[in-house]
């Protein structure tokens, strides 16, 4: 998956409309492989950009069910970094070795 989609799902508070239209914005462009549509794809660029949007908020806000306690952006936000130090480390020990 695209390392820019985050996880929409579980988080208190619930996801923003602006997260949410970010994820599909995001989605749209990684599939369409394009940034930035020509005026010709504009408008069917914001259209599945439209409906991916809708689709998410249905799927996050009222489809899927859990019993696991809500996750905080803080929270998500220290693992992130965590995993990108780690991430980090590992790539530095890669070039040690090669020297």
């Amino acid at each position: 998956m695209c390392r820019n989609i985050r996880p929409l799902f579980n988080f208190e508070p619930p996801a923003t409309e602006d997260e949410i239209e970010a994820a599909a914005l995001q989605y749209v462009r990684k599939v369409s492989g394009t940034t930035r549509p020509s005026r010709e794809n504009e408008a069917a660029f914001a259209e599945a950009v439209a409906q991916v949007a809708a689709i998410t908020r249905a799927l996050v806000r009222e489809r899927l069910t859990t019993r696991a306690t809500p996750r905080t952006r803080e929270e998500e936000a220290v693992r992130a970094k965590a995993r990108g130090a780690e991430r980090e480390a590992r790539l530095l020990e890669k070039l040690r070795q090669f020297r």
